[in-house]
């Protein structure tokens, strides 16, 4: 089996997120095996990778303290509830890389939105970018 390198085991961790945010009872490991196998670029057989893992079970497991970090700095008015799929999973992954291992916030941010440039668009990236940053330099 080929290591995933950083950025795709980020990048698999934030599909694995996104499946488990549409459908939140899905099992975790079968919702990595699914992005795994669907993924030309990564050559994948065998057991989940486990620093992929634990992102993903980290990210689950954190979830109500991400999310509060992200509604403390959204409008009046704006809800999790409002905010796209894609953008809340790009902001809660780089929150728990930031807030709860040891990957600088400046590389957990940086990483996001290199994912965003790939998921979203300018002005989701935009705004992906100042919610980080004012929950970064604020919390």
């Amino acid at each position: 089996m080929t290591a995933l390198n950083r950025h795709q085991t980020r990048q698999a961790a934030f599909q694995s997120l996104f499946g488990l945010a549409l459908n939140p009872t899905a099992d975790v490991d079968a919702t990595i095996t699914q992005v795994l196998v669907g993924d030309p670029e990564i050559a994948w057989e065998d057991d989940i990778p486990a620093d992929l893992k634990s992102v993903v079970l980290g990210v689950v497991a954190h979830q109500d303290e991400l999310d509060l970090m992200i509604t403390d700095h959204l409008s009046a008015g704006w809800t999790l509830e409002r905010l796209n799929t894609t953008d809340l999973v790009l902001m809660r992954l780089a929150l728990y890389e930031a807030k709860f291992t040891d990957v600088p916030a400046k590389i957990a941010v940086n990483e996001a939105l290199q994912l965003a440039h790939d998921f979203t668009d300018d002005k989701s990236r935009k705004f992906i970018n100042g919610i980080l940053n004012k929950s970064l330099t604020l919390n």
